[in-house]
């Protein structure tokens, strides 16, 4: 679907709030009065003529007691026990969805627990060492090294920069999905240098949690920028006083993600010998 043709996605929209106010067995009326959307409006919204606001979507939504994000997802409407399963989950605390999650991958996950400890993929913020100690840790175990921007730029035959300008965040993650299915699928033993973002891409992710051992790589937010830095990236520094800043709250964003990894390794005041024997001593308690 198009971004330049929104006629289909408002058609999409108008369907599912009418579907969804019938099975609810509320009249254009009733949905009108507990939503404070005219009459009007909605006639217009569920005929897909209504490029109705955010604001007001959020009432209707509400008024229909569904999520905002299902009532404007472009993603086919999912099975009801889906639903009831994501509800269910969302009622757990930290720690019970992480029971949960590891309950699911032993009992319904396709990959068996031996092919997924021999493919281990790290995750963190750049300058965590994912690359320089993965490819070590790779050479140690006689693994292959796997580094995933490489493969998502080998995939499209332009730089990650480019990818971005081309085809937008959406583009990159299809690339980033595909790479790694096909990481996963070739073989059955490797060490994985992800993206830092991956957590971000919630399927994406699951799929990394459920085919690997998930290490989380991470260091004091001035060690991060330190070592970026000594790579020879000023990037991060150019023309932003805030760089630190941003760094911090990136980290403090994705740290609930970040705990989502089997094993967290701390590498900071480490030098990168020390990380490598700190990782394989982790990992050996994995097997």
């Amino acid at each position: 679907m198009s971004a330049d043709e929104p006629g289909p996605f408002l058609r999409l929209l108008g369907d599912r709030v009418r579907e969804a106010r019938a099975r609810r067995g509320m009249t254009r009326r009733i949905l009108a009065r507990q939503s404070d959307v005219s009459e009007r409006y909605l006639a217009q919204l569920e005929s897909g003529q209504g490029n109705v606001s955010i604001l007001l979507l959020r009432q209707v939504a509400r008024a229909l007691g569904m999520p905002l994000a299902s009532l404007v997802s472009e993603d086919p409407e999912p099975p009801v026990e889906l639903t009831r399963t994501v509800e269910l989950l969302q009622r757990l605390s930290p720690e019970q969805l992480a029971q949960a999650r590891e309950h699911m991958v032993r009992s319904l996950g396709s990959v068996e627990v031996g092919a997924r400890q021999g493919r281990i993929a790290l995750i963190g913020l750049r300058g965590a060492g994912k690359t320089t100690l993965g490819s070590l840790l790779a050479q140690r175990l006689d693994v292959p090294f796997i580094e995933l921007d490489r493969e998502i730029e080998l995939e499209s035959g332009l730089s990650l920069g480019a990818i971005f300008d081309i085809y937008g965040q959406a583009g990159f993650r299809r690339l980033e999905r595909l790479c790694l299915d096909r990481a996963i699928e070739r073989h059955h033993r490797f060490v994985l240098a992800t993206g830092g973002s991956i957590v971000s891409e919630p399927s994406t992710f699951a799929r990394l949690l459920a085919a690997c051992y998930t290490v989380w790589l991470h260091a004091s937010p001035s060690e991060h920028m330190d070592r970026v830095i000594a790579q020879g990236d000023l990037r991060p520094m150019a023309g932003n006083s805030q760089a630190m800043v941003d760094l911090q709250r990136i980290l403090h964003g994705r740290e609930s993600l970040y705990k989502g990894a089997d094993v967290e390794i701390d590498t900071s005041g480490r030098s990168l010998a020390e990380s490598l024997e700190d990782t394989l001593e982790v990992l050996s308690h994995a097997q």
